[in-house]
């Protein structure tokens, strides 16, 4: 696989290219924000996760505005939550913790991509950990509502996900990144990480109306990280 990967600015595999410009050529020439945009790094880290990586790549190069699908279990797994759930999740993430790896949403849903083994360690992890209403935990005051911890679909080996577009972002309510792969060995997050965000959002009050976000309105498209931060 190192042979290929070489090169960052045009593939040898033979594949037509997409309009006579190469796909790494395209992704590190697109304008926007840099934390919602796939490097060519990045491509190639997703194409890792396929048993044909240099197949992959060139079907991208063919397609870079077309979302793909991946298998999970080898190179990542993937935690999907409601948008809402996960947004507060990435705050907790992002605000006291370590980051996070790539996000993606679609169809109203978070795309968490996370260390291999988290599908099958987390779910026994929520299980196991005590959600009382006993007013134990980072709770606030009495009468405060604190956020439902919903059903979380933790997908690993044998799954698979639809991941967005290299070259674009979706408006329409298609897949898109948030924060999207730049490197060939991005950090990710496991399940003890996952499930303390889980636990900080559940036994936290909901935030009041006019309190600070690191989210934009949901009708801006804006750089919404701190990519320095960046594992």
């Amino acid at each position: 696989m190192s042979a290929w990967l070489k090169d960052e600015t045009t593939l040898h595999t033979g594949a037509a290219p997409h309009h006579g410009v190469g796909l790494f050529a395209l992704l590190r020439d697109q304008p926007g924000s840099q934390a919602a945009q796939v490097t060519a790094a990045g491509a190639a880290w997703l194409a890792g996760a396929t048993p044909y990586p240099r197949s992959t790549l060139a079907q991208w190069e063919e397609r870079p505005t077309a979302p793909g699908v991946l298998p999970c279990g080898t190179a990542f797994d993937v935690v999907n939550v409601p948008a809402l759930f996960g947004r507060r999740m990435l705050e907790r993430l992002w605000a006291e913790g370590p980051g996070s790896g790539p996000v993606a949403t679609h169809r109203g849903r978070m795309l968490l991509f996370a260390a291999p083994g988290t599908a099958q360690r987390l779910p026994s992890l929520l299980s196991w950990e005590e959600w009382g209403t006993d007013g134990s935990g980072d709770a606030g005051g009495a009468g405060e509502e604190r956020c439902t911890m919903p059903p979380l679909l933790c997908h690993g080996t044998g799954d698979a996900v639809t991941v967005p577009p290299l070259t674009c972002t979706s408006s329409d309510g298609g897949p898109r990144w948030l924060v999207a792969p730049d490197t060939r060995t991005p950090w990710l997050p496991g399940p003890d990480v996952l499930l303390w965000a889980c636990v900080r959002v559940s036994r936290t009050p909901l935030p009041r109306a006019g309190a600070q976000t690191i989210f934009p309105p949901a009708d801006q498209g804006a750089n919404v990280y701190d990519v320095t931060r960046r594992r």
